[in-house]
C-alpha cells in the first residue's frame, strides 16, 4: 500500500485534501521497478481546473498505454498547502505515488492560460527544481511545455527545456523513444536537448540566439547547432477518428468544473473569426467518425458513472453528423437520466429542438455571442452573424419557452468607435422588445438578458497580431459607455451587464505577445508573492506594477503599440500551417470591414492544407 506524502495532521489544515490524495477511479498505478520512463503531467492552476482538462485526459491515457511508460499527475497546490509545503520543506509530489516531482525523468507542463505563468514557477520551486533551465543538472527533470499558450513560449522561455508545439498525439512517442536511447547510451543532458531538437514538433529554446533591433523589436532569431531547423514546424493529427482517445476518464472525489464526460467530436473551426486563435491555430477543422463517437460515449459513460456528457468543440453546429449523433446520445443515454450538454452552438430551429428535450427550459439559459454590437464591427472580426439572425435565433427561442439570454461581447477591438460601444445596449434592448413582442399569456415569466463584455487582447496567429491594445484605463471607460447606455434603454429592468476585469486583461496581453526578456518581470512578480493570478481574490495588480517598475519593463511596448507588416514576432519561428502573408491579407481586409467566407463555402488558401485533413481534403477532392 503506497504512503501519502502528507500525514493526517496536515491533511486536516487545508481546504480539500482529495485535491492530493491521488487514488481517483481509473488513475493508474504501475511497478516502478518496470517502468523505464516516468512523465509527470502538470496542470499549473487549481485540481479542479486541471481535473477538467481534455487535453490532459488524452496524454494521460496515451502515455499510460506505453508499458515502458508510467504517467503521473501534479496540480498546483492551493495556498494552504504551499504554505504548509514551504515551512515543513516537504518537496511536491505527484498524486500516484506520491514520489517528489523532482525524481520524474520529465515534468510536463501544460500551458492553458497566461495568467498561470507564475504558477508555472510556483511547481518548480516546490518541486526543487532550479526554475532557469540553464541551472539544472543531469539529475533533473527534463522539463516541457505545450499546450494552447505553447504557440507563443518565448515569456517562458529560460524556465524550459523544451516545448511541444502543437497536437500531443503525433510526436510525443518520438521523444519518448529518444530519451530511452539517449539514457541506456549514458548521454549528457545538453546532447538529449541537441536529439529533442530534431524531432517534429520540439522547440529547444536554449539552442537559439535571439538579437533584437535598437528599438526593442526582434532583428533576428538563429540556431546556435548544427542539425537544429530554423524554423518548427507546428503538429496535428491528420486522423481523428484513429488516435488516441480515453476510454477510462478519471474521475475525481470531488466536484470539479466539469464534472462530466467531455466527446470532442472535431477540431478546428471553418468560421475564420479573426480574433480567434483557436480558430486559426487548430486549422483544418477535422471531424471525428459517428461510430467511433457512439463507441466512446457508451465505453466512457459506463467506466465513469457520470450522468452528463458533453459535446465538445469550437463550433459544434458546423459538425456534419451532429443530428445523428444527438439523436442516438437522446435515444440510448436521455432515458437512463444522462444529462447531454450541447455548447458552442449556433441558435438554430434545429439547436432549438435539440436543446428543448436536454435542457430544464425553465432554469436554463441559453448563449449567444455576436462579440460586437454593430454590424460593421462584426464585419471587421468576420463573425458571419448578422443583426437579423441574432434577432431571428432569440425570437424562436423565446417562443420555444425561453426567457434567459446571456450574450457576450469584446470591447477594445480594432476600429472600434463609441457606436459600436454603445451598439452593444442597442442589441440587447432590440433582443428584450423581441421578448415582449410575444403575446403576454404565451410568456415564461420575465425575460432576463445578462450581457457579459470582456476586453480583447490581440493573439499570435490571428489576423490582429498587428494590432494594438487598449490600456486599462480605455477598458474602464468603454465599459463604462456601455453601462451608461445599457441604463439608458427601455427594458433596462430585464438587462444585467457586467465585464471583466481590465488589469488582468492587459497583462494577458503582455504574456501572449512577448518575448523572452519578461522572464525577469515574471520571476520578480512570483518573489512578490504573486500566484494564482487567474482567480479574482488571489490577483494583486500592485505587485505587478511593482515588478514592471523594478525590471524596467516597457509595459505599453508590448500592448498599446499597432505592428509594422514586416515586424518579426516572437513567435515566427514556429511553422503553424497558416501562413503570415494570408493572416496580414486578412488584417487588411478587417480594416476595410471586408467579410471572408467560411473554409466549406470557399478556400481562402491559408496554408493549412499541408496538413492534408479535414474540410482542406474535401476542398481539394472538390476541385
Amino acid at each position: 500500500m503506497r504512503k501519502l506524502a502528507l500525514d493526517d495532521t496536515v491533511l486536516l489544515k487545508i481546504e480539500k485534501p482529495a485535491r492530493y490524495i491521488g487514488n481517483e477511479i481509473n488513475a493508474v498505478q504501475k511497478d516502478k521497478s518496470r517502468i523505464e520512463v516516468r512523465f509527470c503531467m502538470c496542470f499549473p492552476d487549481l485540481y479542479e481546473i486541471g481535473m477538467s482538462h481534455l487535453g490532459i485526459q488524452i496524454l494521460y491515457d496515451m502515455f499510460n498505454r506505453r508499458e515502458d511508460v508510467w504517467c503521473e499527475r501534479v496540480y498546483s497546490p492551493w495556498v494552504d498547502l504551499d504554505r504548509i509545503l514551504r515551512e515543513k520543506q516537504i518537496p511536491l509530489f505527484a498524486l500516484e505515488s506520491q514520489d517528489p516531482v523532482k525524481d520524474f525523468d520529465f515534468l510536463g507542463i501544460t500551458l492553458q492560460y497566461e495568467m498561470c505563468y507564475t504558477n508555472v514557477l510556483q511547481i518548480l520551486d516546490l518541486s526543487g527544481i532550479p526554475l532557469f533551465a540553464d541551472r539544472r543538472g543531469e539529475e533533473d527533470p527534463i522539463v516541457i511545455g505545450g499546450g494552447p499558450c505553447a504557440c507563443n513560449p518565448e515569456p517562458l522561455a529560460d524556465f524550459f527545456d523544451l516545448f511541444y508545439i502543437g497536437e500531443g498525439e503525433t510526436s510525443y512517442y518520438a521523444l519518448i523513444d529518444a530519451y530511452k536511447e539517449h539514457k541506456n547510451a549514458g548521454g549528457s543532458r545538453q546532447e538529449f536537448l541537441i536529439k529533442a531538437a530534431q524531432i517534429p514538433g520540439i522547440y529547444v529554446p536554449s539552442l537559439y540566439e535571439v538579437i533584437y533591433n535598437p528599438d526593442g523589436t526582434i532583428a533576428s532569431m538563429n540556431p546556435k547547432a548544427l542539425y537544429v531547423p530554423s524554423r518548427v514546424k507546428r503538429q496535428a493529427v491528420s486522423d481523428l477518428t484513429h488516435t488516441f482517445y480515453p476510454e477510462k476518464p478519471l474521475v475525481p472525489f470531488i466536484k470539479v468544473t466539469q464534472d462530466r464526460v467531455v466527446l470532442e467530436i472535431q477540431r478546428g473551426c471553418i468560421r475564420g473569426c479573426r480574433f480567434c486563435q483557436a480558430g486559426m491555430l487548430y486549422r483544418p477543422t477535422r471531424e471525428r467518425d459517428l461510430e467511433m463517437l457512439k463507441e466512446s460515449a457508451e465505453k466512457m459513460l459506463k467506466a465513469t458513472g457520470h450522468e452528463e456528457i458533453s459535446l465538445s468543440s469550437l463550433s459544434s453546429s458546423d459538425y456534419s453528423k451532429l443530428p445523428e449523433l444527438t439523436e442516438f446520445l437522446l435515444e440510448n443515454f436521455g432515458s437512463n437520466g444522462v444529462n447531454i450538454s450541447l455548447p458552442s452552438l449556433r441558435i438554430d430551429a434545429f439547436s432549438l429542438d435539440v436543446m428543448s428535450k436536454v435542457q430544464d427550459i425553465r432554469k436554463s439559459s441559453l448563449t449567444f455571442a455576436p462579440e460586437a454590437g454593430s454590424q460593421r464591427l462584426r464585419d471587421v472580426i468576420n463573425k458571419g452573424l448578422t443583426e437579423e439572425v441574432i434577432l431571428r435565433g432569440a425570437g424562436s427561442a423565446f417562443e420555444g419557452g425561453w426567457n434567459k439570454v446571456k450574450l457576450y461581447f469584446m470591447l477594445g477591438l480594432p476600429t472600434e468607435t463609441e457606436e459600436d460601444q454603445k451598439s452593444i445596449a442597442w442589441l440587447a434592448e432590440k433582443i428584450a422588445r423581441r421578448y415582449y413582442e410575444i403575446p403576454k399569456e404565451q410568456r415564461t415569466g420575465k425575460c432576463q438578458i445578462t450581457v457579459s463584455t470582456s476586453f480583447f487582447v490581440p493573439k499570435p496567429f490571428t489576423p490582429f497580431q498587428w494590432a494594438g491594445m487598449c490600456t486599462r484605463e480605455e477598458f474602464l471607460e468603454r465599459a463604462h459607455t456601455v453601462n451608461m447606455e445599457i441604463k439608458e434603454q427601455l427594458n433596462r429592468r430585464s438587462i444585467r451587464y457586467n465585464w471583466h476585469e481590465a488589469d488582468v486583461t492587459v497583462l494577458e496581453g503582455v504574456f501572449a505577445r512577448g518575448d523572452r526578456r519578461l522572464s525577469g518581470l515574471l520571476l520578480k512578480a512570483y518573489e512578490k508573492g504573486c500566484l494564482f493570478d487567474s482567480w479574482t481574490e488571489n490577483f494583486h495588480n500592485e505587485r505587478w506594477m511593482e515588478a514592471f517598475a523594478e525590471t524596467k519593463t516597457d509595459l505599453s511596448f508590448y500592448t498599446a503599440r499597432v505592428r509594422t507588416q514586416d515586424e518579426i514576432f516572437p513567435w515566427d519561428f514556429i511553422d503553424s500551417g497558416v501562413t503570415k502573408k494570408f493572416l496580414y491579407r486578412e488584417w487588411e481586409k478587417a480594416l476595410e470591414g471586408t467579410v471572408t467566407p467560411n473554409c466549406r463555402r470557399q478556400c481562402q488558401g491559408c496554408g493549412a492544407g499541408r496538413y492534408q485533413s479535414g474540410v482542406c481534403l474535401l476542398e481539394a477532392h472538390q476541385i
